[in-house]
């Protein structure tokens, strides 16, 4: 079977070298073209290390990439974190048409942020998708899907890397068996079932100290490493990455006003919100780097009594 894999970033990488180690026949890569300046993306390298010919158009509505397309007698076109819109009949054109990589359990939060927003709302379980994509935007057919739980530690960042990665490399391969076997399943999705929401970006992020410290809690792990949950200190953006939620017993007797930071330790500094405390260790300053809440803590000269709005 002639593969094309197409996609971009460590994911498109990491499926190409399994499709590669597996001895299956690879005949090219496409690739997101880089932005002016940008390092060549890791899956072009791996591409070029393999000795596999590249394409990066801009486009997949040019007539002239679709020939060349079709010039690759395509049999399954494998599309791991592809962000460009690929047009329905770019998609057909491989003999047994293409399958793409989607990090949640669809038709549930389709969109771009689909790992984010399961843990800012408070989901017990995501998971991952290999559908049959078509023209809109991941309403395809499911060919396989795989569940994992959040827990209350969990980020972004350990959902992905930890598990949506490395699950969605090996579903990938589960899949290319499937299409190759003829056993694939084309199950559609359920609209009642759907829901869709935007991209994760800094106006999502900000942090309101007024709300209850679950909302807080979900929203800082939701948001690292990206974009990064932030809040302001004396004007100027303050993102936060690790915070440990210290939930009061009695919210009434909460000492200290919204967003005040009450204790400045060792190893961070205390902040008040609506029913609780948090402890702030890891932070990323206005044009700085992510350090830890005690070089902050020195650098800033924070001090008890401080605001974050």
């Amino acid at each position: 079977m002639r593969i094309v894999v197409h996609g971009q970033q460590a994911f498109g990488k990491a499926v190409l070298e399994a499709l590669l180690k597996r001895g299956e026949n690879v005949v090219a890569v496409y690739v997101a073209p880089e932005k002016e300046g940008a390092k060549a993306d890791p899956l072009k390298e791996a591409a070029i290390a393999a000795e596999l010919p590249v394409y990066q158009p801009a486009s997949y509505k040019d007539p002239k990439v679709w020939e060349e397309f079709k010039a690759l007698k395509p049999d399954l076109q494998v599309m791991a974190f592809v962000t460009l819109f690929v047009p329905e009949d770019f998609l057909n054109i491989p003999t047994h048409g293409s399958i793409q990589y989607h990090p949640s359990l669809l038709p549930a939060y389709r969109g771009a942020s689909a790992i984010n927003w399961p843990i800012i709302k408070g989901e017990k379980e995501t998971g991952l998708s290999i559908f049959w994509p078509d023209n809109g935007l991941d309403t395809g057919d499911i060919l396989v899907q795989k569940k994992t739980p959040i827990s209350s530690a969990d980020t972004l960042g350990t959902v992905y890397f930890d598990r949506l990665f490395p699950m969605g490399v090996d579903a990938m391969m589960e899949s290319v068996d499937l299409v190759k076997a003829g056993k694939a399943p084309r199950i559609k999705q359920d609209e009642s079932k759907a829901t869709y929401e935007g991209r994760c970006g800094p106006g999502n992020a900000k942090i309101d100290w007024g709300k209850p410290w679950e909302q807080v809690d979900r929203l800082i792990r939701g948001c690292n490493p990206a974009p990064g949950a932030w809040t302001t200190l004396e004007g100027k953006t303050l993102k936060i990455f690790d915070a440990k939620p210290l939930p009061a017993k009695d919210p009434k007797g909460i000492a200290g006003k919204l967003g005040e930071v009450v204790a400045v330790d060792a190893d961070g500094f205390t902040v008040v919100c609506a029913d609780g405390r948090f402890k702030v260790t890891r932070v990323q300053p206005d044009g700085g780097k992510k350090i830890d809440a005690s070089e902050f803590i020195s650098t800033a000269k924070l001090a008890k009594g401080a605001i974050l709005t």
